[in-house]
């Protein structure tokens, strides 16, 4: 350890420290003015006027001053603008957080909802497809539009060269079509003219008549259905049986194969349309329709 004292104890703080700002910018400007003033005086030139000094530091302080407040009413301003600025933005963020989680929440409602809706889509969709299905089978059972597909073609007709008693009739046809109902026919036609529940196969005379048109020998039964089953079916069915029993018996003439593709007409207009019974004659008209429609 030297003898000596620490530097800050033994040199005192200059005045640009310790004097305020304002007092140390005034002296500076004076001292300055004095010092110009001096150096004028020894150049042998004219001195300022008196008081010229007192009033450039007043000047000088002035300017500052208003600086000054300028600086600090700017500054003030701008942390007034800052602060406002920041807290805005806070603001915004709160409220633009809350409007995500608004919207999120509809985002998992209306997904929730759509599931839903899918559901009642899929079933409406199996309940539509359900009754589409059910209108073609009806559309194709009440004969109300052709039909293609695979089947059964029979062709029959009376015993050659026998009497009145070897003839087909029109119940015997009727045999014939029950049969190929009950053996899973979705569609029959006899002679072109297509079966309905209001059709009717009926003897006019010696003549069978099929949807009141007359019909003559050989008679083309086409079946639509399922060719694996169809005949099967028929040689099972009671009807069937009791048509091959009279087709042995009075020796009818009789030709069945399976089709690939038959085409069977529409029903007409006229026996699509209901027909209205009227009261006191249920019976007549109930007589009108015989075997041969489609039970």
């Amino acid at each position: 350890m030297s003898g000596t004292e620490p530097r800050d104890s033994a040199r005192p703080l200059p005045d640009r420290v310790t004097m305020p700002l304002l007092t140390l910018i005034t002296q500076q400007s004076m001292d300055e003015d004095y010092l110009h003033a001096a150096e004028r005086r020894a150049a042998g030139a004219p001195g300022p006027p008196p008081g010229r000094p007192r009033r450039t530091a007043a000047v000088v302080v002035a300017v500052f001053g208003i600086m000054a407040t300028t600086a600090f009413v700017q500054t003030s301003r701008n942390a007034t603008v800052d602060d406002a600025g920041r807290a805005t933005l806070v603001q915004q963020i709160v409220s633009r957080r809350a409007d995500v989680a608004e919207m999120q929440q509809q985002i998992v409602d209306l997904r929730q909802r759509n599931v839903g809706l899918e559901d009642q889509l899929a079933q409406l969709t199996r309940t539509e497809q359900a009754a589409v299905a059910r209108m073609r089978r009806m559309e194709v059972n009440t004969g109300f539009v052709p039909v293609k597909g695979e089947g059964v073609r029979i062709v029959t007709s009376d015993t050659p060269d026998g009497d009145a008693t070897q003839v087909i009739r029109d119940e015997d046809l009727a045999l014939l079509v029950d049969g190929l109902w009950h053996a899973g026919a979705e569609a029959i036609s006899i002679n072109g003219q297509r079966l309905t529940a209001l059709s009717g196969i009926r003897n006019v005379d010696v003549v069978i008549h099929v949807n009141s048109r007359p019909l003559s020998p050989p008679y083309t039964v086409l079946a639509v259905g399922d060719t694996r089953d169809l005949q099967a079916g028929l040689l099972d069915s009671t009807h069937g049986q009791q048509w091959f029993s009279l087709v042995n018996q009075l020796g009818f003439e009789f030709e069945m194969q399976n089709e690939d593709a038959l085409e069977l007409p529409a029903a007409s207009d006229k026996m699509l349309r209901l027909r209205k019974v009227r009261t006191g004659t249920s019976a007549e008209a109930e007589s009108k329709i015989t075997e041969g429609g489609r039970p």
